[in-house]
């Protein structure tokens, strides 16, 4: 038989009608019950001391609440019978509800019930589910405790979101996020439109809500982000160094949610679910920017200006009477760094960004860690500043000639004047001869002749290159093999023999003056002929001398041009005349 719960207002009804002197069927239709039913009501109020001419007085809580009492069927421990035959299959029942895991899979209450009807158990739907979820842990559910908002301004939850696709102008098909923020006390909410979820991403979204609000809450209750929580500990969870960083600069303190605790932020949750319906369902935008324009609108027209459910109120109309006149004031704007931890690799280098940065040599092999904004770059070890660099673009370098070996920053760097300036400091005429080297059009194809150079100088000293760089630099020869053929001849202090003139007397090679005396002149239109028989004519078109040698001017003289058809000419006189072999014979 089944079973129906007894109403209080019922039994105050029937009650009601009979004292009015009613009869027992009238007061069962005014009720709505069976007859039967109304005299049951009558007759255990009358047990419990009901006098029909008692008045309305009669009929309190007491007297009616016995009346329930009598009138309920007998069911220990508010249970009937079909909950008392489940109590002996309930580890059975437990076990179907929880399944093993493996093979065996949970079971519904519709299969349940039907294998304890094989069983020969038969119980109503109703009860069987009652029994499963109270007692053997079906679809157990936690209870919710509200808690309360806090003071104005002081907490501010933040969830991301995914709203759908934006087709940009150029074809792409992205997913948007959406980054809500959203005040706990008055319920204003702020949305920021993002394609990341990257720190910097994160960070754009609070500077954007720092410039709706107007001001900074003074907690911040974000989801588990990557970018902002790295070690999601349900007690003391460790957050980015760049989040760190940032919360520094604007002043807040962040209290994260705990991992898949969504009722650590219960008012920003159903948030994510709002804006994704009335905000973004249905709407289309040219891009990111036009869709950031219009949630901006949207937060402060349309959400803002609604009554929340909960507070009964427009949110913005709380916000600006009673949070924003206690929010921490809005920050300068936030030059997001770079963090990092990199090596100082062998050529005394660091890469942060794709850029090089030079540290100083007892730092290699070691790790720093790095923070890079857009104007500095800061290297720390173990929390000291070790080094700064200004940024440099992708590919670019900052290296500090102080941070090289000595021997070896001004090749690096090809500093010219720096090598310059370290030959001079072994001796004048050295800094002038390695200056001379360098006088080329491409003069660091030249470091290397300055370097054996330098070689020099701690071969054989500063003084004996000194010497042999003052006598090269009189003689102007700027070759460094001829200043180490010097040193090695110990010739540097040496003065050279220069070659001299001639001698007046005749040497072996030399010609006879009579050779370049001109010709007697036959007739006034003929050459004069050659000094001396035999002498060869080199190339045809030179030229012969025809004025008489002075001896007494050690074997100069004055040369006269004869063309040379008349060159050949003259060969032709000179030539010897051919003989006759019958002249020959008859002599």
């Amino acid at each position: 038989m089944g079973f129906r719960e007894v109403s209080v207002s019922e039994v105050r009804e029937v009650l009601r009608g009979w004292l009015d002197g009613a009869g027992l069927r009238t007061v069962a239709e005014r009720a709505g019950v069976d007859r039967k039913t109304a005299r049951r009501y009558v007759q255990a109020a009358q047990e419990a001391g009901l006098d029909p001419a008692a008045g309305w007085d009669a009929l309190d809580d007491g007297l009616v609440g016995q009346v329930v009492v009598a009138v309920r069927p007998v069911r220990p421990n508010g249970h009937g019978r079909a909950w008392e035959a489940l109590l002996a299959h309930e580890e059975q029942i437990r076990a179907w509800v929880a399944g093993d895991g493996k093979d065996a899979k949970p079971l519904s209450i519709v299969k349940i019930e039907e294998l304890l009807a094989r069983q020969g158990t038969v119980v109503p739907y109703r009860t069987l589910h009652r029994f499963a979820t109270e007692r053997c842990g079906y679809r157990a559910k936690e209870s919710t405790v509200r808690v309360n908002d806090g003071e104005p301004g002081a907490e501010l939850q933040v969830d991301f979101g995914q709203m759908g696709y934006l087709t940009d102008q150029d074809g792409r098909r992205r997913k948007v996020h959406a980054l809500i923020f959203t005040a706990v006390y008055s319920r204003h909410m702020f949305v920021w439109l993002t394609h990341a979820q990257t720190l910097a991403a994160v960070i754009a979204g609070c500077e954007a809500a720092w410039a709706f609000f107007g001001g900074v809450f003074k907690v911040i209750v974000p989801d588990n982000l990557k970018p902002v929580v790295t070690d999601a500990d349900a007690v003391n969870p460790r957050l980015s160094q760049g989040w760190l960083d940032y919360a520094q600069h604007a002043g807040f303190v962040t209290d994260p949610a705990r991992v898949r605790r969504p009722k650590d932020k219960p008012r920003v949750e159903r948030t994510v679910q709002y804006v994704r319906g009335n905000f973004w369902a249905g709407e289309s935008f040219t891009d990111l920017a036009d869709a950031q324009v219009a949630a901006s609108r949207w937060c402060a027209q349309r959400a803002g200006m609604r009554i929340h459910g909960t507070i009964q109120a427009r949110p913005i109309e709380v916000f600006l009477q009673a949070e924003a006149p206690v929010l921490l004031p809005a920050p300068d704007a936030y030059d997001v760094p770079i963090f990092a931890r990199v090596k100082v690799h062998r050529d005394f280098h660091v890469e942060v960004a794709k850029s090089l940065y030079s540290l100083p040599e007892q730092y290699l092999g070691q790790h720093l860690d790095v923070r890079a904004d857009s104007e500095l770059v800061k290297l720390y070890q173990r929390g000291a500043l070790v080094k700064t660099h200004p940024r440099q673009r992708p590919g670019g370098r900052s290296t500090d000639p102080a941070d090289l070996p000595e021997h070896q920053a001004s090749y690096a760097l090809r500093d010219l004047a720096r090598l310059i300036g370290t030959c001079a400091g072994h001796g004048a005429n050295i800094g002038i001869y390695a200056e001379r080297i360098l006088d080329d059009p491409l003069p660091w194809t030249r470091m290397r002749a300055v370097y054996r150079l330098l070689g020099l100088v701690r071969r054989y000293g500063p003084d004996p290159v000194e010497q042999a760089c003052d006598r090269a630099l009189q003689l102007d020869v700027i070759s460094v093999t001829k200043i180490a053929s010097m040193l090695e001849r110990a010739t540097e202090h040496t003065t050279p023999t220069l070659p001299t003139a001639t001698a007046a007397t005749t040497t072996r090679f030399a010609r006879q003056p009579t050779e370049f005396m001109s010709r007697t002149t036959r007739t006034a239109n003929s050459w004069t002929t050659p000094a001396s028989r035999g002498t060869a004519l080199a190339i045809h078109g030179t030229t012969v001398a025809t004025e008489p040698v002075n001896a007494a001017t050690n074997g100069t003289t004055a040369l006269s041009l004869i063309p040379g058809s008349a060159r050949e000419a003259i060969a032709r006189e000179d030539a010897p005349t051919p003989r006759n072999p019958q002249k020959e014979s008859t002599r």
